[in-house]
């Protein structure tokens, strides 16, 4: 081993010890008392204990923010403006805030520990985000990875909540899994449902509330939901509408059109995209085409990306099959779900087609 590569490994080690020495002398030692947050100048005033991060501890007086990640700070929705007390701006944070956001003191509040007297700033609506313990009413396997969950409401409470928004989902400590772990879960039943909400939840291998969901979680458990959060929802236009999604971001899909419906909303023509790989993966086909059957203003077209055996369905990928459709967008907006990848491509489609990325309106799943 080179003498430069020796100094790097020695120089690592010790940096990686001296962390751990700092992370475990904080934790038996550090003590910052009683401090106090201080929400919308002074229309919320908490007296917590210091210690936590941001997050957790409005979490803990019942006041929630975001999070797609449940705090790991990987999904960039905590955001908060920190007036005073937050610290420097952290190397994890700036990933995910815009250079107005940076200007303005916007921060990420699962990356801010709270150590001393802190003013921010959240929109009004989130001081009504409510917590809920619901009783699971009933799951449905739509494909091989992907469930419905139907969680009841309290008896005498409802969820007021916009077409397009999402819960966060508590798993229960199972297995080695020690304490309860949350999710962000779009909404896939219509807001005039709200003495329960519906949820599609995609398996994904080793994910700690999903592995919950499908090996642990049973009809008549309790689980706990907090809600409504989300900006992803129908906005106030007359233009026509493009909807595209894959697999679980099917759900605020569907709750945007069921809420059409029942809203009497039938002078905006509206066009379903649904991609999936193969047959197998295709769910609430025949509800869809049934919505299509008794509204002339819907239009459902899935579309299958590598299955070529005979069936009905558009063939190829979904960013192809909307190309396909349209020569002209620019008087239309869109609404996209699903993985990033897939929503950063239907966007370059979109926008090619001549639609305004102003009129693109979107939910990426972390």
């Amino acid at each position: 081993m080179s003498p430069i590569i020796t100094a790097i490994v020695v120089i690592s080690a010790l940096t990686g010890g001296l962390t751990i020495l700092l992370l475990i002398a904080e934790f038996f030692f550090a003590n910052y008392g009683e401090v106090t947050v201080d929400v919308n100048a002074g229309e919320k005033t908490l007296k917590v204990k210091g210690g936590a991060n941001l997050l957790s501890t409005l979490a803990s007086q019942k006041l929630f923010l975001p999070s797609g990640c449940g705090g790991r700070g990987s999904c960039g929705t905590c955001k908060c403006r920190v007036v005073d007390g937050g610290g420097p701006l952290l190397p994890t944070e700036t990933p995910y805030l815009s250079d107005e956001e940076r200007k303005t003191s916007v921060r990420l509040a699962c990356q801010i520990k709270v150590k001393n007297d802190i003013k921010i700033q959240v929109p009004e609506e989130l001081l009504s985000i409510k917590e809920f313990e619901t009783v699971i009413e009933k799951i449905t396997d739509f494909t091989h990875d992907i469930k419905g969950i139907r969680f009841k409401l309290p008896e005498g409470e409802t969820i007021k909540f916009k077409a397009g928004q999402f819960a966060n989902l508590f798993s229960k400590p199972y297995d080695e899994v020690r304490e309860e772990t949350s999710r962000a879960y779009s909404i896939s039943s219509a807001p005039k449902d709200n003495k329960a909400i519906e949820l599609i939840i995609r398996y994904v291998p080793n994910g700690m509330v999903t592995t919950y969901v499908f090996k642990h979680l049973k009809e008549g458990d309790k689980v706990k939901l907090i809600g409504p959060f989300g900006e992803f929802f129908l906005r106030d236009t007359d233009r026509e509408i493009v909807c595209i999604a894959g697999g679980s971001g099917l759900a605020p899909i569907r709750s945007i059109i069921l809420d059409m419906i029942d809203r009497g909303i039938s002078n905006r023509k509206a066009t379903f995209f649904f991609g999936a790989v193969t047959k197998k993966d295709l769910y609430y086909v025949e509800e869809f085409k049934e919505i299509e059957k008794n509204h002339p203003w819907f239009r459902f077209v899935p579309a299958l990306s590598r299955d070529d055996s005979d069936h009905p369905y558009s063939k190829g990928l979904i960013t192809d099959v909307v190309a396909s459709n349209y020569s002209d967008l620019k008087n239309m907006e869109a609404y996209l779900c699903g993985s990033p990848g897939m929503i950063d491509a239907c966007e370059k489609v979109l926008t090619s087609k001549g639609m305004p990325k102003t009129q693109i309106f979107y939910d990426k799943f972390s």
